[in-house]
Order: structure tokens, then C-alpha cells, then sequence
């Protein structure tokens, strides 16, 4: 015991025990990857008998030193090739580990492997435990000719294989862990793995590969892993701090568009008939326009303003109280409205909401009509407030409307049922309305006041709606102008020209909208 108290056996103990552990990390990649395929509560119980039973093992080979270096006496030669009992073990080991690696790695690149946990058929715990300990022998060859190179004391040597040994059943646990959260990690283990098995092959047929040169490619390789790895955890981390709502619409946005971009053809072959049967991609579909549109707009409700979705104050019919009872009778008979708020002389100064039949029937009886109006009053909401808690408010309006005001309570529009109705499933136009998008030949003829959501989703494009400043197709038009276009002007966003057709003073009325690739391209040169 007198060698533990020279420096150089505690040096050569620590240098065998760090190789031993370098030598071990393809084992433990193996082991890793096969004791996943076992049930949960038997995985741990399989890489601690298996790699107990790899140290026995290992134990063993060293007490019978003599006997493992007579293994590479060759006992197959002639003129083209010489075998010892080592090539052979390493032979056989290495297309073993070929096969293994390349049917787990089909496995996984076919997605055959992932399975949900009730349906998934785990391997035998005994089998599972046997190609732990088949694949350790073969490894055990290369870390006990190595401790026999690097130190002379056999109990040195078994110290530094037990340690090791310890060192890798700590390690085994977190890197099973860490390869069942990282599915990316498992296909680089299995290409570390095709590259041993090859070298072992190589070895045993005496084609050296430096050792160096794998584990300077594995070293490589792992370095570019983490660092997709840091980027993968930076990205999670930015995508969490967006709202969930948000994410699950764009992937689900996603899904739409991608389905509808694909071309998807099904071919049916009848054994000695040569029949093909070939459907098509709007036979296909899973969404229809009509579908997918209402999809998008509910998915992205929550995204716009409440400005987007009102009925503006240009467009309000409202009664006035300041008029006579003819006036008022008439406005109530030509309007096809079924509710109306009743204001005193301005639109600003609201007093109540009617029904127009309810007020008919009050103007016949001679009722005060400011008194029968200010018995429903209005819900004003304002026009900051997120359009998901916009469906609480028109619940409370009991399918009547709500008022929407600025913070300086001037009213801006209202809404009621129709007009979310409409955000979501497209414009409904009442019987003294014309339609907001006029589909002609190679254009359309949209009005200034069109909702920007409802037009984007109809063009196909995400290049009209970069902020929300404005929710029209005039507001957007006059922000990129700078000020108010003149009829006639035309106003170029890729891939669209904006002829403006009508306009005043103070709006946008009637715009025509063309797609022509040609034209933007020759105005930009």
C-alpha cells in the first residue's frame, strides 16, 4: 500500500478514471437510448443491473490480464486478413451496433417511435438488460487494454474502473432525462453510435481511425447542439411572454394556410389494375373559403380594436328629440333600424335607446318622447377596451347595443350583435346599404370606411395591417399619403395600387384596388 503515497499513483489514478469515463460515453449514449424503451419504473432498475453487471465484467477481464492479452493473438491467417479473438469480439460488436443504431435511428426519422404512452409496446426488461451488457463487453476490450497501457498496479486499475463506473450510473440517469426532453439529441447519439460501430468494424479489420479524430468530430458536433439548443431555450423563452391566445392563433393560422396551399392528390393502385384515382385539392380541402375565413376572424378577434368592429358615427341613425313628432314618425318608418339611441339635438347628448316599434306605438299614444326614452340607458363602452370583454357588455345590452366613446366622451360609433357577427363571418348590409367590397373584373371597389380585416383576409396579403392606428381602408391609405389623397391619386402598397375614385374634404369614399405585379414594379424603377 506504500504506492498511494507517491504522487505520480494518485496522477495516473485520476488520468485512468477521466479515460475510462471518455471511454464510457458511448456505452452510456447506448444506454441512455435502450432504457428508454422500457417502462418508466423500470428504467432506472435496468441501467443499474446492467452496468452492475458491466463492472463485474470488467473486474473479471482484469484479473485475468494475462489471459485478455493473449486475445490478440491472431487465430485466423492467411494472405488477405488476420483475426484475433479481439477483432473478432470487436467484428461483431461493431455490426451490432450498426443494426441496432440504424433500426432505432428508421424508428425515429419515420416518427414510427413516437407513440402515445397507452399504446406504446416497451421491450422486454431482460432483453433490454442482455444488449447492455453484449454492448459493454465489447467496450470493456478498448477501456481495460488502456488501463493495462496506463498504470502496472491491478488495484489501481480496479479502482479507477469502479469509480468509473459509479461516475457513469450518476451520469446515466441525467442523460436519459435530458435525451427523452431533447428528441434532436437522440439522433445525433445514434450518428455518434453509427460512427463507433464503424470504427470498431474498421479496428477489427485493421483500418485505424486516430481516435482523436472521433472524438474531436463528436466534440464538434455537441458544441453546434448546444448551441441549438440555446437558441431553442431562447426562443421558448420569447414565445412565452406572448399571450397563449396569441400563439395557439397563429399556429392554427398556420395549419389553415398551409392546407390551403397544398396540392394534395390520392392514389389508389388495384393489384393487376393500373387505375389511379386522383382527387382534387378542392375536393380536399379541409376548410372552405367560408370556413377558414371565419376561422381567421375569430382566431384574430382579439386582436383588433373596437374601432374596427363599430358601426362609425357618419353611419349612426339616431333619433333627435328636438324634432317634430312627424319627423321623428317618418325617420322611423324610412329606416329599416330596428333600434335607435335618442339624442337630445346632438349625437353626443344620448338620453336612451328604442325600439322603433315600442316609440311608434308611444308617438301614436302622444308620449313624451324624451321621457319614454330615458328609461333604457345606454351602455358606453370605451374605444380602448379589448373586443373579448366586448362580448360582456353586449350581453348586458340584452340585444341591444352599446355606445362607443373617445376619453373626451364624444361618441365614435356603436355596436351591437350584427357587427361582431360580421367581424366574424363577413358584412351582412342592411336594405338601404350597398356592399362595402364590389368583386369586378380584375379589381375591386372598396369603400373608404371597408374594415382593413376583413379586406386583408380577402386579398390574401398581411401587408395592409402593420399597426393599429387605423382600422379602415382609409385611414390606412391617408397614413401612407401623409395627408388626405385627391380623387385620382393612386397609392402604391406591394403587391396593390389604390385608385382613389371619390373622396372630400375630410374622408375617403370610394377606392378601386388592383393587384398587377408589372405596374408596381415599373412605378418603383
Amino acid at each position: 500500500m506504500e504506492f498511494f503515497l507517491d504522487p505520480s499513483t494518485w496522477a495516473g489514478l485520476l488520468t485512468l478514471v477521466i479515460l475510462e469515463v471518455v471511454l464510457g460515453i458511448d456505452n452510456l449514449i447506448f444506454v441512455a437510448i435502450l432504457s428508454e424503451k422500457l417502462p418508466p419504473n423500470q428504467r432506472d432498475q435496468a441501467r443499474l443491473i446492467g452496468l452492475g453487471l458491466a463492472l463485474m465484467m470488467r473486474l473479471a477481464l482484469l484479473s485475468l490480464i494475462s489471459w485478455v492479452v493473449t486475445l490478440n493473438s491472431p487465430i485466423i491467417d492467411n494472405n488477405f486478413f488476420s483475426l484475433s479473438i479481439r477483432d473478432l469480439i470487436l467484428l461483431f460488436g461493431g455490426l451490432f451496433l450498426l443494426f441496432k443504431t440504424t433500426i432505432e435511428l428508421h424508428e425515429r426519422l419515420e416518427s414510427n417511435y413516437h407513440e402515445s404512452s397507452e399504446n406504446k409496446s416497451y421491450a422486454g426488461f431482460w432483453a433490454v438488460v442482455i444488449q447492455i451488457v453484449v454492448l459493454d463487453a465489447v467496450f470493456s476490450l478498448d477501456a481495460i487494454i488502456t488501463a493495462v497501457g496506463m498504470v502496472n498496479q491491478l488495484l489501481i486499475m480496479m479502482i479507477a474502473v469502479i469509480l468509473a463506473t459509479i461516475l457513469m450510473l450518476f451520469a446515466s440517469k441525467i442523460l436519459t432525462n435530458f435525451i427523452n426532453l431533447h428528441q434532436t439529441v437522440v439522433v445525433l447519439c445514434l450518428s455518434f453510435l453509427l460512427m463507433i460501430g464503424f470504427s470498431l468494424v474498421t479496428e477489427a479489420l485493421k483500418f485505424y481511425i486516430p481516435k482523436g479524430y472521433l472524438y474531436a468530430a463528436i466534440g464538434f458536433s455537441i458544441l453546434i447542439e448546444v448551441f441549438n439548443q440555446i437558441a431553442r431555450h431562447n426562443f421558448m423563452k420569447n414565445q412565452s411572454r406572448r399571450p397563449m391566445r396569441q400563439r395557439a392563433a397563429e399556429a392554427i393560422l398556420r395549419l389553415m394556410i398551409g392546407e390551403k396551399n397544398k396540392k394534395q392528390k390520392i392514389k389508389e393502385t388495384k393489384h393487376n389494375n393500373k387505375i389511379q384515382s386522383i382527387q382534387s385539392s378542392s375536393e380536399m380541402e379541409t376548410f372552405k373559403d367560408e370556413e377558414r375565413y371565419m376561422i381567421n376572424s375569430v382566431l384574430t378577434l382579439a386582436g383588433r380594436s373596437i374601432r374596427s368592429i363599430m358601426t362609425p358615427r357618419s353611419n349612426i341613425s339616431w333619433v333627435n328629440t328636438e324634432k317634430s313628432t312627424d319627423e321623428i314618425r317618418r325617420q322611423l318608418l324610412d329606416t329599416p333600424h330596428s333600434l335607435f339611441p335618442v339624442c337630445k339635438g346632438e349625437l353626443d347628448e344620448i338620453i336612451g335607446i328604442v325600439r322603433a316599434k315600442e316609440l311608434l306605438v308611444a308617438l301614436e299614444k302622444k308620449i313624451d318622447v324624451f321621457s319614454f326614452s330615458s328609461k333604457i340607458l345606454p351602455i358606453i363602452i370605451p374605444d380602448t377596451l379589448d373586443p373579448i370583454n366586448l362580448l360582456g357588455a353586449l350581453r348586458r345590452a340584452q340585444g341591444s347595443f352599446v355606445i362607443v366613446s373617445n376619453e373626451f366622451g364624444v361618441v365614435q360609433g356603436l355596436i351591437t350583435p350584427l357587427d361582431v357577427l360580421e367581424a366574424i363571418a363577413g358584412e351582412f348590409p342592411d336594405a338601404d346599404e350597398t356592399p362595402d367590397i364590389i368583386k369586378e373584373n380584375n379589381s375591386w371597389l372598396v369603400k373608404g370606411e371597408t374594415d382593413l380585416h376583413s379586406l386583408q383576409q380577402l386579398l390574401n396579403t398581411e401587408e395592409l395591417i402593420k399597426e393599429n392606428n387605423y382600422a379602415s381602408l382609409g385611414g390606412l391609405l391617408i397614413a401612407q399619403k401623409g395627408q388626405l389623397p385627391l380623387p385620382g391619386e393612386v397609392i402604391y402598397i406591394h403587391p396593390f395600387r389604390f385608385h382613389i375614385v371619390k373622396a372630400t374634404e375630410y374622408r375617403i369614399d370610394l377606392v378601386r384596388i388592383i393587384k398587377n405585379n408589372d405596374d408596381i414594379q415599373e412605378h418603383l424603377k
